[in-house]
């Protein structure tokens, strides 16, 4: 086990280019991304407060390690309950400043938001208006009432690029593939995927099938938060995470970063 120093590191840490750097010789499917889930957990599995209230889990050194991490990706996406309780800015805000002339590379933010509910008065809306962030797009189902109609002016209005899916639709929720098939077809290469609880579940149950996961990142943190947190409820089974390999595990202040590829990348 490793223990990484990452205050005011010039470059992404030896964690994050030994797991993700293998992206760059490995060919990027035509129906997708190459995937890295990751999320901060609890000592005892849990990833928000009650009702998803959010919860500062990471200490500085893993965050620091987050916003690297966002950096090696073309594309970060949360769920709209995510971006409601968190009102996430999902940039690199906590690396150091690079030398005059040069800029951290910042991913996509991607929200899935089937019904439009993101506000316009977000921060991700917010930080692309004012130049601090990159335009953000809602992906969403495909809708033709008149509330729908009025949202979607509104979220365009205010900069954000709304994707219809109108494909494939269960219970009125989008499917992670035919969102992942939507994202390749739009240029994203890869894609790292924060949360919340809903959507690591729906990543996470790909692995006991089709799995979509090249790489997953967990921050666990020296904290209990009790039976009123929220899990994420992943029902894995013995036979069903063959697909991943651990990789590396390291001590990042007071948080412990586990780190898993898929087998195919090895």
């Amino acid at each position: 086990m490793a223990h990484s120093p990452l205050i005011m590191t010039p470059s992404p840490p030896e964690l994050l280019t030994s797991v993700l750097g293998r992206y760059d010789t490995l060919p990027v499917p035509a129906d997708r991304p190459l995937v890295t889930l990751t999320f901060a957990q609890s000592i005892d599995a849990k990833i928000a407060g009650q009702h998803g209230k959010q919860l500062i889990l990471s200490g500085k050194e893993s965050m620091i390690l987050t916003h690297w991490m966002r950096t090696m990706h073309d594309a970060i996406l949360v769920g709209i309950g995510t971006a409601l309780n968190d009102d996430p800015q999902l940039n690199a805000r906590h690396l150091p400043p690079l030398p005059e002339g040069q800029r951290h590379n910042l991913p996509r933010p991607i929200v899935i938001d089937s019904r439009l509910r993101l506000p316009p008065t977000c921060k991700l809306l917010n930080n692309y208006r004012s130049g601090r962030g990159r335009r953000p797009w809602v992906i969403c189902v495909t809708a033709d009432d008149v509330e729908w109609r009025n949202r979607r002016e509104m979220l365009e209005k205010a900069g954000a690029r709304v994707i219809q899916i109108p494909i494939a639709i269960h219970d009125n929720q989008l499917t992670i593939h035919d969102i992942l098939y939507v994202l390749r077809q739009h240029g994203i290469r890869t894609l790292m995927v924060e949360g919340g609880a809903r959507i690591i579940a729906s990543f996470a149950s790909s692995l006991a099938g089709n799995s979509v996961i090249n790489s997953l990142i967990i921050t666990v943190a020296p904290a209990l938060v009790g039976t009123e947190g929220v899990a994420y409820g992943i029902p894995l089974q013995s036979d069903t995470i063959h697909c991943l390999e651990h990789v590396r595990t390291d001590v990042v202040g007071k948080d412990t970063v586990v780190a898993f590829t898929s087998r195919a990348l090895t």
